[in-house]
């Protein structure tokens, strides 16, 4: 079972992350202490709505700072990506059983997971199947519909 500590990423994660940790320190958060002081200016700040959202803001950039912070001292970049078995950062093609249809993912730390961009969470049920497995294996998958079986056609 993996380390609930550990946020496991690819170095485009790891980039990703960093990055945005830099544009909140480094520009939002200036706006939004400039934003603070405008809105102060307007006098009365107990019926001050700009004031308030700034506020507002100031909590949402302040906590997504440390969430990120406390994400890097638990980093885990994926490296050295097997291929061939199923492990974190491998890009898995799997054929559905049942009806023959296609679908290829890339496992990813649950941090970096886009299900739109097929990044599966390490931690899906999908994921969970796969990791370990080889090409030709069938593995059942345990979903909350109901099992299914899924064969590994290639590891990338």
């Amino acid at each position: 079972m993996a380390n609930k500590n550990v946020v496991y990423l690819t170095e485009e994660g790891l980039k990703d992350l960093k990055d945005e940790l830099d544009n909140l320190i480094n520009v939002r958060r200036p706006e939004n202490i400039q934003s603070i002081k405008e809105a102060r200016s307007l006098g009365d700040l107990s019926e001050n709505a700009d004031y308030d959202a700034a506020k507002n803001e100031q909590a949402q950039i302040e906590g997504r700072i440390k969430t990120i912070e406390k994400m890097l001292e638990n980093v885990s970049v994926i490296s050295d990506v097997p291929k061939d078995i199923v492990g974190l950062g491998s890009t898995v093609a799997i054929r559905y059983v049942d009806d023959d249809d296609e679908d290829q993912y890339k496992i990813v730390g649950s941090q970096e997971a886009d299900p739109f961009d097929s990044k599966i969470s390490n931690e899906s049920p999908i994921a969970l199947a796969l990791l370990n497995h080889k090409v030709g294996d069938v593995v059942t998958v345990k979903s909350p519909n109901g099992d299914y079986e899924v064969e590994i056609t290639e590891i990338k």
